[in-house]
């Protein structure tokens, strides 16, 4: 899923996918909204790259979500559109992996394709350790409509997630939305957006979630969080104590962060090499120079005594 503003992104996607996967391999971009002038010219050039067009299957999912999220309409909060990745299940595709615009592809996702012979969704990924994140871990209704051994076991990251379309009718979408606006809305993150309805379309349906995570020996487990700094980069593909990724997420950088490195601008983030690697990999010449120190992505410049006296006095 992308638009314009995380065009430097779609793009190092594509051509990891490109690389890792083969230059055949089918991918459709969800459109965030409808500013994709870059990423459309992009995808023009691509034999297998589609931009998903199909609006009567967004406006569906828009409609989705406006009932799915009663508590962000109540307080007045506008449509956010990372849900629209809900079209995958219209999409053009019997079998998908959804990966989010920040991601780059290490490794053959056949290992994940073949799990969804025998489950509803695959995962891969340690979410389960933060429930927090996606659902409200306070609210006295969650333990009632989920107990804890599914929690522990079956949330996941929106990020990356493989499942099959037409798994909600519209008769199960009817249905989750039912119980949501009955209150079962409750039970999600404050603040969050697509990631707890997702997880909750799953686990509220009873579909069978995979994750590798779970069932992988602890010495074959990987990482996939750009925030984990110990990777190494063999080959232009990073390894986990041996292990070679599934995926790298670049979760918590915002995309400002790449678009200004491939503007000109020097700012560092973790394994910026290997993103712009793969951004610039049909056109090195374009690849930026720096010139100027370094700036690491997460810099805050010092508070003055005057800032800690206005922050304080709430002023």
């Amino acid at each position: 899923m992308g638009n314009d503003r995380v065009y430097d992104q779609v793009v190092a996607l594509l051509n990891s996918i490109e690389v890792i996967l083969g230059p055949e391999t089918p991918v459709c971009v969800y459109p965030f909204d409808e500013q994709t002038e870059s990423i459309a010219a992009e995808i023009a050039k691509r034999d297998n790259v589609i931009l998903y067009e199909d609006q009567e299957s967004i406006q569906r999912w828009d409609e989705f979500m406006q009932g799915a999220r009663p508590d962000k309409l109540n307080r007045g909060l506008r449509l956010y559109g990372a849900h629209r990745r809900f079209c995958a299940f219209d999409g053009p595709f019997d079998k998908f992996i959804y990966l989010d615009a920040d991601t780059l592809v290490m490794n053959s996702l056949d290992l994940v394709f073949n799990k969804l012979d025998e489950h509803d969704c695959v995962v891969y990924d340690f979410q389960f350790k933060e429930p927090q994140y996606v659902y409200d871990i306070n609210s006295p209704k969650l333990l009632e409509i989920f107990p804890q051994q599914r929690i522990d076991q079956e949330i996941f990251c929106s990020g990356f997630y493989a499942s099959k379309r037409n798994m909600f009718s519209q008769e199960q979408r009817d249905w989750l939305i039912a119980n949501l606006q009955a209150g079962e809305s409750a039970v999600f993150k404050p603040g969050g957006h697509d990631q707890p309805v997702v997880n909750y379309m799953f686990m509220r349906s009873g579909f069978s979630i995979y994750n590798f995570a779970h069932h992988l020996p602890a010495t074959e487990r990987t990482g996939c969080c750009v925030t984990s700094p110990h990777f190494e980069e063999r080959d232009r593909i990073l390894y986990d104590k041996g292990n070679r990724l599934t995926y790298l997420h670049y979760i918590g950088i915002s995309p400002k962060i790449p678009a200004a490195a491939c503007a000109g601008e020097n700012i560092t983030f973790p394994y910026r090499d290997l993103f712009l690697h793969y951004r610039y990999l049909h056109e090195p010449e374009k690849r930026p120079v720096f010139t100027t120190p370094p700036k690491p992505y997460n810099y805050q410049p010092p508070t003055s005594f005057l800032q800690k006296v206005l922050r304080k006095l709430k002023l």
